[in-house]
């Protein structure tokens, strides 16, 4: 008789708690051969192409598309075909298929690149080891599914033809959230691939878009509200004439001024599942309310010497590096339960880039060896690796400040979020003219706003005035 085996989803090598299922390339009753593509998976950080660890019959899937699926819960059932290649228990990738054991669960830190300090950072900041800890070997050992080596080497995807189309994940993921036909899409890639920019190109122009159902409803939609029909024949009192909206108004029947009720009553929105970066964002916003204890300076940049060409980011940048320089205790990382902090030689900007799939920090590494032109190139670099989705997790993580450049769209000041292990981020607000005195009169002169947020338990207010001084100072010069 054929033996069943479950497959657990294991940690994709991101330390986060679960993960979001993007697309199957099997059905329940395919057969699949070892390290066969399996399922696309959604983290905070990627689209991650998940291979079979079996060679088989698969008999159940732990969830549909879109599904959000708990690291260590079951992902898929196998019956396995006992001819065909099969992989030992935790044999090359060093992680075992059944439940796994003394899992972190939510939260768990993943390590970060470092320069040899033995503080390490998580992804979006994390958790701090020993200082006497030796280096491990690579944390994400026994984590990463399929025939790969453990390694600090990016995995590339793979483009899948499903359906005559051949595509990325990240692609059809894509896709997906624009509504785009990926059938009716000219791919323009490697032996006919669809890429990114075909995906953008398509709902650019509308060329194609998803056709709507015979009855511009879905399948599914349609039984949903068979279902609700048949539970609720009656309708609804107040009920509107077109598309059964109720009617709404500012007056009860008896001609009085409506009480309004909590959300929790009567809910007229659609409540969606937060997912993927959106969920991750969620958890590390809320603890770092937690346990930073948070304190904010402003003040205004005169920037008026300033050439009309002059790079804002750049010179943020800049500025920065000075004050990390001058004030080192706020270039730094802090364990509040060790009452411990780690002050950094180098500068590794965390640069915040906001994307309707919600916030990144990719880290600008080495900001105090670049000039202008590298930090333009490299922002440039990280921005476009954000927005098609192909950034690296080692990039999301190990930055010792942050930047964040809200001003680019509206707003003066701001109170931003300290993550840890960090103890500071900048945040830039609108630039603006004001009229500012000056020897015989009055001129006005650009002004950059800024606020610097810092942990009060691992700086002191001086330090952070000091700090904010020497970007003041920096940002005052001519470029």
């Amino acid at each position: 008789m054929a033996k069943n085996k479950s497959f657990y989803l294991p940690d994709l090598g991101e330390g986060l708690p679960d993960a979001t299922i993007v697309e199957w390339f099997v059905k329940v009753g395919d057969a699949i051969r070892l390290d066969a593509s399996l399922v696309s998976m959604e983290t905070a950080k990627a689209v991650v192409e998940v291979p079979s660890p079996f060679s088989g019959t698969v008999r159940k899937l732990g969830g549909a598309a879109g599904d959000v699926i708990p690291t260590g819960s079951m992902l898929a059932e196998f019956e396995i075909d006992p001819s065909a290649p099969q992989r030992a228990e935790g044999q090359d990738t060093g992680h075992h298929h059944g439940p796994p054991s003394g899992h972190k669960g939510a939260g768990a830190p993943t390590p970060a690149p470092d320069d040899g300090d033995a503080v390490i950072a998580s992804d979006l900041g994390g958790d701090l080891p020993s200082p006497t800890a030796q280096p491990a070997k690579s944390a994400d050992a026994g984590t990463v599914v399929g025939a790969m080596q453990s390694s600090d080497a990016v995995r590339s995807e793979k483009a899948i033809a499903i359906g005559g189309v051949k595509a990325m994940p990240a692609v059809r993921a894509l896709a997906r959230k624009l509504g785009v036909d990926l059938a009716r899409v000219r791919g323009s890639g490697g032996e006919g691939a669809v890429t990114m920019a075909d995906v953008k190109g398509a709902a650019g122009d509308g060329s194609a878009a998803l056709l709507p159902s015979p009855t511009g409803v879905s399948s599914r939609a349609r039984e949903s509200l068979t279902r609700a029909a048949e539970n609720d024949p009656a309708p609804r009192a107040g009920a509107g004439v077109a598309g059964g909206e109720p009617q709404r108004t500012s007056l009860s029947a008896a001609g009085k001024p409506m009480r309004t009720q909590p959300p929790g009553v009567v809910a007229s929105g659609q409540p969606e599942q937060l997912k993927g970066v959106r969920r991750n964002m969620a958890r590390v916003m809320a603890a770092a309310h937690a346990q930073v204890v948070p304190t904010t300076l402003t003040d205004d940049a005169d920037v008026h010497a300033w050439a009309a060409s002059e790079d804002l980011t750049a010179r943020l940048v800049r500025s920065i590096v000075a004050a990390a320089r001058a004030v080192p205790a706020l270039n730094a990382w802090f364990d509040g339960e060790k009452l411990m902090r780690t002050l950094h030689r180098q500068v590794d900007i965390g640069l915040a880039v906001d994307t309707d799939d919600g916030l990144f920090v990719p880290a600008l590494r080495n900001a105090d060896m670049l000039d202008p032109r590298g930090v333009r190139e490299a922002v440039r670099r990280l921005r476009t690796q954000v927005e098609d989705r192909s950034i690296a997790a080692s990039e999301l993580s190990g930055y010792t400040i942050s930047l964040s450049n809200f001003g680019m769209f509206a707003g003066r000041y701001a109170t931003p979020v300290v993550v840890p292990p960090t103890v500071a981020i900048v945040a830039a607000g609108r630039g603006r003219h004001q009229m500012t005195p000056v020897m015989g009169g009055f001129e006005s002169h650009r002004v950059l706003p800024l606020s610097l947020t810092f942990d009060h338990r691992a700086c002191t207010g001086g330090e952070a005035a000091r700090f904010l001084k020497a970007m003041l100072d920096d940002l005052a010069l001519p470029g």
